[in-house]
């Protein structure tokens, strides 16, 4: 099994840290990854994306073209990469910050209010972490238990139990679309 993402918003949304954590838990589970930062000389306010790539075979470059999935924080994410994700693909987005619809229709579509659900479990800051339990879930690439593990061992252990209720509200998400 492979699945290629690609996780894309603004900088300081944690657009990289979903990457990092989704890689470190494909690491953990022992298959082949590949995690390609990209972002603008602005940092926090600009652009930012990352590739992963989670595989049972080798990989053999970091690039992806069409992805099977983007997780995308941000309007102008969706405009660039909703062209390129491959037909039967997963489109999961955080409907509070990108208000326009998706105009394909050879896609699954999750929308979730994670800024909303974010700021209800205790800090806005945990919103893409929402949108990764959403994506676990539906993509079972890896399961929830390896994510949290991916966590414990990778993260910060002061945030893990605001994290985990961000990752357990993505799967409720993810189980009604």
């Amino acid at each position: 099994m492979t699945q290629e993402v690609i996780f894309a918003g603004f900088g300081g949304q944690g657009i990289l840290s979903m990457g990092k954590f989704l890689a470190f838990g494909g690491m953990d589970k022992g298959m082949n990854v590949s995690w390609c930062p990209s972002y603008g000389p602005e940092m926090r306010g600009g652009t930012a994306n990352c590739s992963v790539i989670l595989s049972e075979e080798e990989i053999g470059a970091p690039i992806i073209s069409a992805p099977d999935t983007i997780v995308v924080m941000n309007r102008p994410s969706l405009d660039k990469f909703e062209k390129t994700v491959k037909p039967g693909g997963l489109i999961i987005l955080d409907s509070d910050l990108v208000t326009r619809e998706v105009e394909r229709d050879d896609v699954t579509v999750i929308r979730i209010p994670s800024q909303t659900e974010a700021e209800a479990i205790g800090s806005a800051k945990i919103a893409n972490m929402i949108l990764l339990g959403a994506l676990v879930e539906k993509t079972g690439i890896i399961s929830k238990d390896e994510l949290l593990e991916s966590l414990k061992g990778h993260g910060k252990e002061t945030f893990f139990e605001m994290n985990k209720n961000a990752i357990e509200k993505g799967i409720e998400y993810a189980k009604k679309a």
